[in-house]
């Protein structure tokens, strides 16, 4: 699937909210956002932060890569049909075991989610019946997992690899600077925060393992 046939982020997420039964409001509460916010982001109008994005999915119960999955939500459009039709298309795009990303992945071959905060992410490939993010991450300078600052925690288990640039990871209440060469690997529930005070962007491979 090429970058351009990913339908929107927003569309994937309000296909996803009306399918579990949630109004806007409720989601917003659910993740301490305001409604508006999430309207904006269902509508296309603006990106959620990596922070806001986890959230969203672990409000809704589904996992990153079941937003890169999202094939056949149309971009923009509510969903009209019964409510069984509704999680049919759910769960097309949240357990679809033959959707295989690779096993060669060429770099203008990549799907790509543009976030808040200057964060783009980059799919660089997917194995059937795993639950795994592993994605081409680009800090921009100035660039943050959290544009308000908080820090964020969601499941799974987190391992880093920085190629180029400078990132700083706030975990729990350490501070570390990641430099080229540098790795990290922790408990994605620890909260924790990566934020790019540089003036180059920063560029790293990223793993995340979610439970099953």
């Amino acid at each position: 699937m090429s970058p351009a046939s990913v339908p929107s982020l927003g569309a994937r997420i309000r296909q996803t909210r009306l399918a579990r039964g949630l109004s806007l409001r409720a989601l917003a509460r659910e993740i301490g956002v305001s409604a508006s916010l999430v309207s904006q982001i269902e509508t296309g109008k603006s990106q959620p932060s990596v922070r806001t994005l986890y959230a969203i999915t672990t409000a809704l119960g589904i996992s990153v890569e079941a937003l890169f999955d999202a094939r056949d939500v149309p971009a923009g459009e509510p969903s009209t049909g019964p409510p069984g039709a509704v999680l049919s298309a759910l769960a097309a795009f949240t357990a679809d075991p033959g959707h295989r990303i690779g096993p060669l992945v060429g770099q203008g071959e990549r799907e790509t989610l543009e976030l808040d905060s200057g964060v783009v992410w980059e799919r660089l490939g997917h194995v059937p019946g795993t639950d795994v993010d592993f994605l081409l991450v680009t800090y921009r300078p100035g660039g943050s997992s959290s544009g308000s600052g908080h820090l964020m925690r969601h499941a799974g288990t987190e391992y880093g690899y920085l190629v180029s640039g400078e990132l700083v990871l706030t975990l729990g209440f350490d501070e570390y600077t990641l430099r080229p060469g540098d790795a990290v690997c922790f408990e994605s529930a620890t909260p924790h925060r990566y934020r790019n005070d540089g003036a180059d962007p920063a560029v790293g491979v990223w793993f995340v393992f979610s439970p099953a």
